[in-house]
């Protein structure tokens, strides 16, 4: 169990815009690392998907407790934030598998141990909804997140290989095909 003085809970109506924020926050941050979601133009879809999240429960916060003490009214605004969900579809599997979403963390708050609780609890929640094992996905280009995962006891599975198919963009394609 991760050791942080974060508090973990399930997340709220007044958690919808403020995750929302962080979420486009994240999706800013993957395209450093080759992410092509485009964070501003999808905060509505977002907003969505939170809204649905915390009326399924799907959807964790970390609150810090001395912000929470400070708060006058309700619960102060979250520093991080995971989703997850069990696997749905029709195919018939040997193992019902849970995925974990969207695990963030305010930048001035990593490295204190608030992600690796927000994970542990998604996956208790994933075990308690009877998942079997879980999924996550990382960018290869991501470095600290994918240790991160490593550190968690995540290996790989599945890789995903992806070719840019514009002409103009020599860099994703690996140079001159017939180069080589």
């Amino acid at each position: 169990m991760a050791e942080t003085d974060a508090r973990i809970e399930p997340a709220t109506a007044d958690d919808v815009d403020p995750v929302t924020d962080m979420w486009v926050t994240l999706a800013a941050g993957q395209r450093e690392y080759g992410a092509t979601l485009r964070g501003e133009a999808n905060r509505a879809t977002v907003r969505e998907w939170v809204a649905q999240s915390v009326v399924t429960g799907d959807l964790l916060v970390a609150r810090d407790p001395e912000a929470a003490a400070e708060a006058d009214a309700g619960d102060p605004d979250p520093v991080g934030f995971v989703g997850f969900s069990l696997e749905r579809g029709d195919y018939d599997r040997d193992a019902v598998r849970g995925t974990v979403s969207n695990l963030f963390v305010r930048p001035d708050r990593r490295g204190e141990g608030v992600g690796a609780a927000l994970l542990d609890a998604a996956e208790r929640a994933l075990v308690e909804a009877g998942a079997d094992r879980v999924a996550l996905e990382a960018l290869a280009d991501n470095d600290r997140a994918r240790a991160f995962y490593t550190d968690r006891g995540y290996g790989l599975h599945r890789v995903e290989l992806t070719k840019s198919l514009d002409p103009q963009d020599e860099d994703e394609r690996g140079g001159d095909q017939e180069s080589r």
